[in-house]
């Protein structure tokens, strides 16, 4: 059993990165900045204004310690994107070329969840990749089990991508059939955040309007998962619906953008 007074050390396979953690979701920030030669306040300060960030605090005794303290921890999706932040010609040079490797591996990550359907670690384990093909047997499911509630377009996208994430492969997309968010569309008009919070309810009101006067039906739903772990149902709209979204900005939204920039 754990001694709850002593912080417990994970090994990261082929890094010596001092990951001290609380057992359960949380890892100690100061040895990890420490390790690389950076300022911890500064660091600190940088991570609060990160609307990613997920720290909080718990108790515990650090090696070198003498006693139990209270220590700041960053959960492992924060600390995976700070050191894909860090600038790698600030850290100690003796620690840079392990941060290049790791930034350079994040990079390919990214490219392939974005531009490909997903992305396979090439260090997975076969305890990982069951879990993978479980969890990809389970989205099946529920996308056979959502035929007649969502648009069909959109669901056979989704399928086509969880059948390639799970073989490793890269989804053959039809173009027109590829999912389209409404808060993604908006995304890409460079708003302010306060700004798109104002607009967002009302233009998916009217896109859905538009929708319903063009094919006399409403637009199915999909359950988006948020990026706080909630998932809602949201209206499932495609590419194919692109030119439906931007007439509905150019008749309500893009003038008044005009007005607020001038």
């Amino acid at each position: 059993m754990h001694d709850q007074n002593t912080a417990v050390e994970v090994r990261v396979p082929g890094s010596s990165l001092p990951l001290y953690t609380d057992g359960k979701s949380l890892a100690a920030m100061k040895p990890i900045v420490e390790y690389f030669g950076l300022d911890y306040s500064g660091q600190l300060q940088k991570l609060k204004s990160k609307s990613w960030t997920c720290m909080g605090k718990f108790s515990t005794q650090l090696p070198g310690d003498t006693q139990r303290r209270e220590v700041v921890g960053v959960d492992r999706r924060t600390l995976t994107m700070w050191l894909a932040t860090l600038d790698e010609k600030r850290v100690r040079e003796d620690k840079r070329d392990e941060l290049r490797a790791y930034q350079s591996e994040a990079a390919d990550a990214l490219d392939a969840y974005f531009h490909k359907g997903g992305a396979i670690n090439p260090r997975i384990t076969e305890h990982q990749a069951n879990a993978l093909i479980f969890q990809a047997r389970a989205q099946m499911e529920l996308c056979q089990a959502a035929q007649g509630l969502i648009h069909p377009d959109h669901l056979e996208a989704k399928a086509r991508v969880i059948l390639a994430r799970g073989m490793g492969e890269n989804a053959e997309l039809d173009q027109g059939r590829r999912p389209l968010y409404s808060k993604d569309f908006l995304g890409e008009k460079n708003l302010s955040e306060k700004r798109m919070k104002s607009i967002s309810g009302v233009f998916g009101k009217r896109c859905k309007a538009a929708y319903i006067e063009r094919h006399g039906v409403e637009p199915g739903k999909y359950p988006l998962t948020l990026s706080n772990g909630q998932t809602r149902d949201v209206l499932a709209y495609t590419e194919a619906d692109r030119d439906l979204l931007e007439q509905v900005w150019r008749d309500y939204y893009a003038p008044m953008t005009l007005e607020v920039e001038a």
